[in-house]
């Protein structure tokens, strides 16, 4: 918890010193309510008293009230500000660290604990932060005060809140041995609860064209009422505490006045007044006493499942990513769009066998490579080294003779035009989409995003919808189909007219003739950029002026569509059972 103050902002800061300031005069106007009522409680009592006397101790009291609401009211808002603006920073920096991480750092947190973190996480520790400035800083300085003013008062009162101050610390440490680890539990089930509803939205085409609704419901209401139990428990457990410290307030004003009507049975006639003021103040400050402590009871309540949240929070924001930015922010070689493979093999993290093994191959500019092979031969990992998602365990990448780990990122991004084995679209409009990032280039203009969807192939799709480019895409892009999504994401990675790009089986829900359509005129409008397709169709690769086969992560060929019929016999293969026997 404390290593996210740090995240506190100036400001905050200030307001927090402002809240102190208003707390202590909040505490120092309830303890003086008190000293009021023992001079009123002595005048009634005394023969000879002014009932202007009484009113003008009254006044003095009901101005303290007011006071202490007044200054309650101003630290509720300091604390409320301060709590949103927090918030507001967690959700940042978190936003920030989740897109700075590889997707090997995507994957160890998954991405329902990440949305759990962000909303649910930062919810508890806001809410803790908020009451915290309320009653962890009122607390102590309540029943420090208070105690020092009663402490002369009488042993037998002292002896009394003393023992009911014990009971209440009993009670806490109890219910933070019980409770504590239940909160651990419910974080992690909370995040279950969220990916097994993530999953089903996402997959519920599937789940009913599998007619799996029920084994759904079954997944759900298992998680739910694990969920559901574990906070009963918990709550339960913390709903205890509340009549549990009501009893043990009324027992201490109970047992005071009990002890008072002893030893003012037994005092004498002078000192009865005396003894019955100070069991009326000491009956108001030991309340005060007992409160401070509720106060830090219901803090306690809110602590563990706001420690179990900052520590989640800390991970993330703690955890570096394993992709480091280089140094390298410019043009250092003459060449330009040229990739090259030396001896490159890979590994995911924690895992035992490689992915790639040993891969070597030149990419000049202009020149279009393909990759194909098996399903799980490494094809698109193979190429995701070059934006570096991820880095090559062994050997190098080089773009333009540049080891790409020594690249900046920003820089090498905007050397490269990805499209993304599944197209990804974003909430917006189409023109939106097409001009999505920042390239050295800036934002391309409504004449090139045009000309970019003309390339792709989707403008009789795109001017056919009712507000043609400033139409609107639903997330996802779940409003328009599988083909139309990938000539919107080519179309993207035109526009942004970079050296390198990457099209991860960027064709495959394309029919045939937009399938050639599409990669004719992307051929004469990108002549001068290096071209890398993966794809599992021979017709979309056959014309690549060098095509990659891999066979379980190893490269078993390299060469031009008809170099590879004579001596591949993997691509002879692939070319078999696409196009049968004769067309080998």
């Amino acid at each position: 918890m404390f290593k996210l103050a740090k995240k506190l902002t100036k400001k905050d800061v200030l307001f927090f010193l402002f809240s102190i300031v208003f707390i202590v005069l909040n505490v120092w106007l309830e303890l003086k309510i008190p000293d009021y009522m023992s001079e009123i409680t002595v005048l009634v009592q005394t023969e000879g008293s002014l009932m202007s006397d009484i009113l003008k101790e009254g006044i003095f009291m009901l101005l303290c009230a007011l006071g202490s609401l007044a200054t309650a009211v101003v630290v509720g808002y300091l604390a409320a500000h301060i709590g949103s603006s927090y918030a507001k920073t967690l959700r940042k920096s978190i936003f920030n660290k989740v897109g700075e991480f590889s997707a090997a750092e995507i994957k160890s947190f998954s991405t329902s604990s990440l949305i759990t973190r962000t909303t649910n996480d930062i919810r508890q520790v806001r809410m803790f932060i908020v009451m915290g400035i309320q009653m962890l800083i009122k607390a102590p300085i309540m029943a420090i005060i208070a105690l020092s003013k009663i402490a002369n008062k009488g042993i037998e009162f002292s002896i009394i809140t003393a023992v009911g101050v014990v009971i209440v610390l009993i009670l806490i440490t109890i219910l933070i041995i019980v409770v504590l680890p239940k909160f651990k539990i419910i974080q992690t089930l909370t995040d279950n609860l969220n990916r097994i509803t993530r999953e089903n939205l996402t997959g519920i085409r599937v789940v009913r064209a599998y007619n799996a609704e029920e084994y759904q419901n079954a997944r759900f209401e298992k998680a739910n009422s694990e969920l559901t139990e574990t906070n009963l428990f918990t709550q339960k457990a913390m709903a205890i505490m509340s009549p549990v410290m009501s009893t043990i307030m009324s027992s201490v004003s109970l047992a005071i006045y009990w002890v008072g009507t002893y030893l003012i049975n037994e005092a004498a006639m002078l000192d009865k007044i005396e003894i019955f003021s100070n069991m009326v103040v000491f009956s108001s400050y030991a309340i005060q006493v007992i409160m401070s402590f509720m106060m830090l009871v219901i803090l306690f309540i809110i602590y563990p499942r706001a420690s179990v949240s900052a520590k989640r929070i800390n991970e993330v924001l703690e955890t570096e990513p394993m992709i480091k930015d280089g140094q390298i922010a410019s043009d250092t070689t003459k060449l330009k769009g040229v990739v090259e493979f030396k001896n490159v093999s890979f590994k995911y993290p924690d895992a035992e066998d490689y992915i790639l093994k040993d891969i070597s191959f030149k990419a000049n500019q202009g020149e279009t490579v393909a990759f194909i092979g098996t399903t799980g031969s490494g094809k698109s990992t193979l190429i995701n080294l070059i934006p570096r998602f991820y880095d090559a365990t062994d050997g190098e990448v080089l773009i333009d003779g540049v080891n790409v780990r020594e690249m900046n990122l920003e820089y090498l991004n905007n050397k490269i035009g990805y499209v993304s084995q599944k197209a990804i679209l974003f909430k917006g409009s189409i023109k939106e989409n097409i001009s999505f990032g920042v390239s050295k280039k800036g934002k391309p203009a409504l004449k090139k995003i045009k000309e970019a969807i003309k390339i792709a192939q989707g403008e009789d799709f795109v001017l056919n919808m009712p507000e043609k480019y400033n139409s609107e895409i639903a997330q996802s892009g779940t409003n328009i189909s599988g083909g139309q999504k990938q000539r919107l994401s080519i179309a993207r990675a035109i526009a942004r007219e970079p050296e390198i790009y990457i099209f991860d089986d960027a064709f495959s829900a394309l029919d045939y003739k937009t399938d050639y359509n599409l990669r004719k005129e992307l051929n004469k409008y990108t002549k001068d950029a290096t071209k890398f397709i993966v794809a599992q169709r021979i017709g979309t690769i056959k014309d690549a002026d060098k095509i990659v086969v891999l066979d379980s992560g190893k490269c078993v060929g390299i060469g031009t569509h008809e170099e590879l019929l004579k001596n591949c016999r993997v691509y002879q293969e692939i070319v078999s059972s696409q196009f049968g026997k004769e067309a080998i």
